[in-house]
């Protein structure tokens, strides 16, 4: 039985400026801010929120999301719970993780104690629950592929299991973009390994992602959906928009699939930018992209 009568209220900050916690540097502030850092701590701030007939946004490292310029009406509830378990089985091994895990910290975890599986996925930005959430991948895996089985709670505060089928991933879609499930940790099957193999591996990817993404200016990591078998990327080079500019965003000159923030962009700067991008692509080629970037708060 979970104790949801622990006292919560002290740790809620009040107008806290979202700008602080989101990789874009930017957005509004939120009425009510929480860290949960365990299963406990989460039940009774949903129960308090619940009581207080508050709505609900959660976070992770705030690395995909784009919060608006009037901010947050509501509770925003950050998952740090960060809890790790090992298994070396015969054949594979089981690493069950904690959502509010890091992917790069995993990552490093993952070489020290050479296992393999992960490096592809060693330099996306944000946490193991955000990367469940949006099914991230790069260099041809995605969190799906690694998936055993994701634990979560919902706005009740009952706790669920999900099979790596039931979660329903697809291309940055999960069950948990449909339904009001607080992810709370996922168990993946990973492979034994050699230390210098994946080290290699690691840095190979790195020094990918170095030459080809602004790493230097904020962002929310790539900012259109793919479109199949089409790079959106390269769609929105060939329109000639490599550094064009509204306000304090601009589309990077490194890779044209971004959005950085290079000098005090607001939101509104943000969509009005990704907007004229989508027009001009349609324009041009009669394809519709859409945004990969999740934007939560008041319009």
């Amino acid at each position: 039985m979970l104790d949801d009568t622990l006292n919560i209220k002290d740790k809620i900050i009040f107008d806290e400026p979202m700008k602080n916690h989101t990789s874009f540097k930017i957005g509004g502030k939120a009425d009510q801010y929480i860290v949960v850092n365990n299963i406990e701590e989460l039940s009774a701030t949903l129960k308090y929120a619940k009581e207080n007939k508050l709505p609900i946004y959660i976070i992770g490292n705030g690395s995909n999301i784009l919060v608006t310029d009037k901010g947050i009406r509501g509770l925003v509830i950050k998952i740090n719970i960060q809890n790790i378990k090992i298994e070396k089985l015969e054949n594979y091994i089981q690493v069950t993780v904690g959502a509010g895990y890091k992917m790069m910290g995993l990552a490093i975890k993952m070489l020290n104690e050479e296992i393999s599986g992960f490096e592809e996925l060693s330099g996306i930005p944000g946490t193991i629950g955000g990367a469940i959430f949006m099914n991230a991948g790069a260099y041809g895996k995605e969190m799906k592929d690694i998936v055993i089985s994701t634990k979560c709670m919902d706005m009740d505060g009952k706790i669920l299991d999900f099979s790596n089928e039931k979660q329903k991933f697809e291309y940055r879609s999960s069950i948990f973009q449909k339904n009001n499930y607080i992810i709370l940790e996922t168990t993946l099957r990973l492979e034994y390994g050699k230390k210098q193999k994946i080290e290699e591996k690691m840095n190979q990817y790195k020094n990918l992602r170095k030459e080809k993404q602004p790493e230097d200016l904020p962002s929310a990591g790539s900012s259109f959906k793919r479109k199949e078998e089409l790079i959106t990327a390269k769609l929105i080079d060939e329109c000639g928009l490599k550094g064009y500019k509204i306000g304090g965003a601009k589309i990077s000159e490194k890779h044209a699939g971004f959005i950085v923030n290079y000098n005090n962009a607001t939101a509104k700067d943000v969509l009005d930018l990704a907007k004229y991008v989508k027009e001009k692509v349609y324009e041009k080629y009669a394809i519709k992209i859409e945004e990969e970037i999740k934007i939560i708060g008041e319009k």
